[in-house]
């Protein structure tokens, strides 16, 4: 079973992450905003979920599944990852768990390991290693 990111984290993964970082900064300039469940590629082709969210866990593991699916189906093996945006800091908030605990139950369903994240516009932590990236101002590369 796949236990999340370690150091040290594979350069094209941390590449992958910090592009979701990059990309999330430059599109929600505002400060309070809904969180967001992103799966696929960040930089690349992906799916999006606003967060107005479901309740259920097993609505949440259809949804994850069924974006995984589609997501899967457009990227290249190893490039889909599960990242949640939000605002705030990067601790672990209930919303990340439920999240998790969704994405984990779909990647375990269908077989595929699990890369997730949780986004703001200063970095990325993996909520179950700790695992994290952060920059006070990231730059194109």
């Amino acid at each position: 079973m796949d236990s999340g990111l370690v150091e040290p984290v594979d350069p094209r993964r941390a590449a992958l992450l910090r592009r979701a970082v990059r990309d999330h900064a430059l599109a929600e300039p505002r400060r309070v905003f809904p969180a967001r469940l992103h799966v696929g590629t960040p930089g690349g082709g992906q799916r999006v979920l606003s967060l107005d969210e479901p309740t259920d866990h097993a609505l949440r593991t259809d949804v994850v599944a069924a974006m995984l699916r589609r997501a899967a189906s457009e990227a290249a093996p190893g490039d889909v990852v599960v990242w949640l945006t939000r605002p705030g800091a990067l601790d672990l908030q209930d919303v990340d768990a439920r999240w998790l605990a969704a994405s984990l139950a779909a990647c375990g369903e269908a077989g595929r390991p699990l890369t997730m994240v949780v986004v703001n516009r200063h970095g990325w932590r993996d909520p179950r290693t700790g695992t994290a990236r952060h920059w006070k101002r990231l730059r194109r590369r």
